[in-house]
């Protein structure tokens, strides 16, 4: 680029998440003077801790198939994730010097599995490119002369910008800042914000777990078992996966992959019932002559786990769930066994899901993720209305809308520049 082309205008960014980041660098190679604030001791720290369990980055199915995992966005996304692919975006992973591998499932995950080295290699490559990072900056909005406002440990900063990026996230995981502070702040300016809800997140069942359930068998996983219910609109659920017996109810990957419709009926209606097939591998006829055979005189643990192979949790679970006499005919524990019933009635907290859904609205941005209500503010990342399970979705949504904002965001100052000049 020559230097009549760089834009030489002033840029904040505000959110050192995956979105922010990415918009910054566009921003920076397109000629900005970009500053990035967070108000955290240290840039990226969600990102960081999503890395601890492997760095799962993006998913290596065909496009059309990972579009359609954004339910009712796709329409709004699928021009940010044809921009940048999950392919472009594993190509600007290698770029950093990080090798990628696909798993088993699919998923796209760096060559060591963590976020550390990335995260170093970007910021390195961000500095190097000028981009400057103030911490310990929490935004507070904009004061009367519409400077953006910021708290810092050496008192409140007000600061001019030619053009904005906001990338704070949702309201999950409140500790390490997405906390959802800039919700008033943009509803007083006329921002049409969807309400925040858990995504990605565990439910509570009816009454709750016995002590003996919750304190033996919490924390244990259910292995290869399928849910299925009708959510509120009348269609049938069903997925295979694996869930996990929590202190209050269930969740894990099964779970999350279900979140929203669950989330939702439960909304409409004040609860869902759901089936659990303990053997979604086997037919009811099988398991039903399985559980018929005579036991003789073993338990009713050890018949099972013989025959069926039914242990640990699943067994608790019956167990938790079927009375006496049901657990002693063999045709009732059979249905039961294909067909578990289990009633959610609420999801877990906010601020222990994996995600949120809700946010800006895009009909309150234009295509270029400005906002139509602030002139030169851009939006991206979890503050968008959009919602998507596990898996790498989250994370390249992100990485999208970030490299799309941060495009938005240079063409504006462009058209701006030459219109002041």
């Amino acid at each position: 680029m020559s230097g009549n082309d760089r834009v030489g205008k002033r840029v904040a960014v505000i959110g050192a998440g995956p979105a922010g980041l990415m918009a910054a660098e566009v921003l920076a190679q397109g000629g900005a003077e970009v500053d990035v604030y967070d108000a955290m001791p240290s840039v990226g720290r969600k990102f960081l801790l999503a890395g601890i369990g492997g760095m799962n980055i993006t998913h290596s199915e065909p496009l059309e198939s990972f579009v359609a995992r954004y339910g009712g966005r796709i329409a709004a996304l699928r021009a940010l994730l044809e921009a940048f692919p999950p392919a472009a975006l594993r190509d600007w992973i290698h770029g950093l010097g990080i090798e990628t591998c696909v798993g088993s499932s699919g998923r796209v995950f760096p060559t060591g599995m963590k976020a550390a080295p990335l995260l170093r290699g970007w910021l390195h490559r961000l500095r190097e490119a000028g981009v400057r990072f103030h911490v310990r900056h929490r935004w507070l909005g904009w004061n009367a002369a519409g400077a953006l406002c910021f708290a810092t440990p050496a008192g409140e900063r007000a600061l001019n910008a030619d053009a904005v990026v906001l990338a704070l996230g949702g309201a999950s995981w409140p500790k390490l800042g997405s906390d959802a502070a800039w919700v008033p702040v943009l509803a007083e300016r006329g921002v049409d914000i969807a309400p925040l809800v858990p995504s990605n997140c565990g439910f509570d069942v009816a009454g709750g777990w016995s002590e003996h359930l919750r304190t033996r068998f919490a924390g244990q996983p259910l292995k290869t078992v399928a849910l299925r219910f009708t959510d509120a609109s009348g269609r049938l659920q069903e997925r295979k996966g694996e869930l996990m017996l929590s202190d209050t109810g269930i969740e894990g990957s099964l779970v999350y992959a279900l979140s929203a419709p669950l989330r939702d009926t439960i909304a409409a209606q004040g609860a869902v019932m759901l089936e659990l097939d303990l053997l979604p591998d086997r037919t009811l006829e099988r398991v039903v002559a399985e559980v018929s055979h005579p036991r003789g005189s073993r338990s009713l643990a050890s018949h099972l786990q013989s025959r069926t192979g039914l242990k640990g949790a699943k067994v608790a679970l019956l167990h938790e769930i079927l009375s006496k006499a049901a657990l002693n005919d063999p045709a009732q524990l059979a249905h039961a066994i294909k067909s578990l019933p289990l009633t959610l009635v609420a999801a877990r907290p906010i601020e222990e899901a994996i995600s949120s859904a809700g946010g800006v609205r895009f009909e309150a941005l234009d295509a270029s993720l400005m906002l139509r209500a602030l002139p030169g503010v851009f939006v991206a990342g979890e503050m968008l209305d959009w919602e998507a399970p596990t898996g790498g979705y989250l994370l390249t949504a992100c990485f999208a809308s970030g490299r799309a904002a941060g495009q938005g965001a240079l063409n504006y100052l462009k058209i701006h520049h030459a219109a002041t000049d």
